[in-house]
């Protein structure tokens, strides 16, 4: 066992913080592998709990947030969510297992492969904000590119709406944007046109998009015709979430600096520790080999 006070401290630390990691990630990947398994016992369990008239939840949730809940666990939204939820616990569980048994069991293999991990990671995040910065327009490019690219090919409208959906109309609503550049994007979304042609009512934009009434996450525009007839007055038509989003990231600099300096302190601080306690427990060891 490390003698020295700071690699006692380094251990501890270590132990406390992938311990903790350990429980969440855990906790995510038995969630998510039962999504896969079995998504309809969790929609009933979920809708059971939530919405039963007898449940202990009920009298906090009215119709309304009901009907959303409803939304978020049809079973393509589940689906899909069952293996991000499955890679993001599987990928933290692996980093947070090297680090607590190698802090625990002073183990130099493995807190060198828990150091090494966390370089690698802190490594490609250093080069995507680098890149990002020194390649503006093209990661702009890019990332409009991959945007279009969503809502061209999943994004649809009516019932059974699957996560990209969702996800979409969580950022419109709460945004008040409209698509990537504007309303214009939704004329080469397949899934929405297919679907908008079949409902008959010559819908241009999603609910989304509308100046919004009441709870944002139920898209319920405050002038019906909006979906119909977009205007400026009505809508958000000509205003693109990667614009809005952009905008926001500038007015709010400070505080995004803030959350990526904590997060960079962070990983650095656990890089540091796993190899001071690594050569602390080598230094041990070659002390009690030598006498």
């Amino acid at each position: 066992m490390a003698a020295d006070c700071g690699a006692n401290c380094a251990r501890w630390l270590l132990c406390l913080a992938n311990f903790i990691f350990i429980c969440v990630s855990t906790g995510v990947l038995i969630v998510g592998t039962w999504l896969a398994a079995d998504k309809a016992s969790f929609i009933n369990l979920t809708l059971n709990i939530t919405t039963s008239k007898y449940s202990p939840a009920s009298p906090f949730v009215s119709e309304d947030a009901e009907k959303i809940l409803k939304e978020f666990v049809e079973p393509a939204v589940i689906e899909q969510a069952a293996y991000i939820l499955i890679a993001a616990g599987a990928f933290i569980l692996v980093i947070s297992f090297l680090g607590y048994c190698g802090a625990i069991k002073e183990s130099r293999v493995l807190l060198t492969a828990y150091g090494i991990f966390l370089i690698i990671i802190f490594a490609l995040q250093v080069a995507l904000i680098l890149l990002c910065t020194l390649y503006k327009s093209q990661a702009d490019h890019h990332s409009k590119g991959f945007l279009k690219s969503t809502l061209s090919k999943y994004y649809t409208t009516g019932d059974n709406k699957d996560a990209v959906t969702l996800s979409w109309d969580l950022i419109m609503a709460q945004m008040s944007c409209c698509g990537v550049d504007g309303y214009e994007d939704f004329r080469t979304a397949r899934l929405f046109v297919d679907k908008s042609s079949a409902e008959g009512l010559g819908r241009q934009v999603p609910e989304s998009c509308c100046i919004l009434t009441g709870d944002p996450l139920l898209s319920k525009p405050a002038d019906p015709s909006c979906i119909i007839s977009p205007t400026q007055s009505n809508s958000y038509l000509s205003t693109g979430c990667y614009d809005k989003f952009s905008f926001m990231v500038t007015e709010n600099l400070n505080l995004v600096i803030g959350v990526v300096v904590v997060v960079a302190a962070t990983q650095l601080l656990a890089i540091i520790f796993s190899f001071c306690l690594c050569r602390a427990v080598g230094q041990e060891r070659d002390y009690h080999y030598k006498y």
